[in-house]
């Protein structure tokens, strides 16, 4: 009996004698998630869309996302029409059509007599008129 005990010992020890010989190998993630150590590589990581919208943690909707990110895209739209300033207008009304062709928008006429900014409804360009 104490043989085999011996002989655990004699294994344990050779086994902590190669485990401080291995070197610390640096972690690779996916393109696709983060490397966060209190998190599964299979768990989803929560991202905030543009709405707030953020799930919690044991919704089951949650599941679709398992061993797959969440894709949500980080340039928010209202960013983007924020980045373009204003257009100053001589007229009264002007008119907008998101840019004409197949990917602009139905012809709207905004009203620019009262000062300050006016934006388009569908695309949320801005206007303003230049006497104000």
């Amino acid at each position: 009996m104490a043989h085999v005990c011996v002989r655990k010992v004699v294994v344990l020890r050779k086994c902590v004698d190669i485990l401080k010989r291995i070197e610390t190998v640096p972690v690779i993630c996916s393109r696709y998630s983060f490397c966060n150590t209190s998190q599964h590589s299979w768990e989803p990581v929560e991202k905030e869309t543009h709405t707030g919208q953020k799930w919690e943690s044991n919704d089951y909707r949650l599941a679709r996302f398992v061993g797959r990110p969440k894709q949500v895209n980080t340039n928010f739209a209202i960013k983007l029409i924020d980045e373009v300033p204003p257009a100053s207008q001589k007229e009264r009304v002007v008119w907008c059509d998101g840019g004409g062709g197949p990917t602009g928008h139905p012809k709207v006429y905004i009203n620019l007599d009262k000062p300050g900014n006016h934006a388009c409804g569908y695309c949320g360009l801005r206007f303003v008129k230049e006497d104000h």
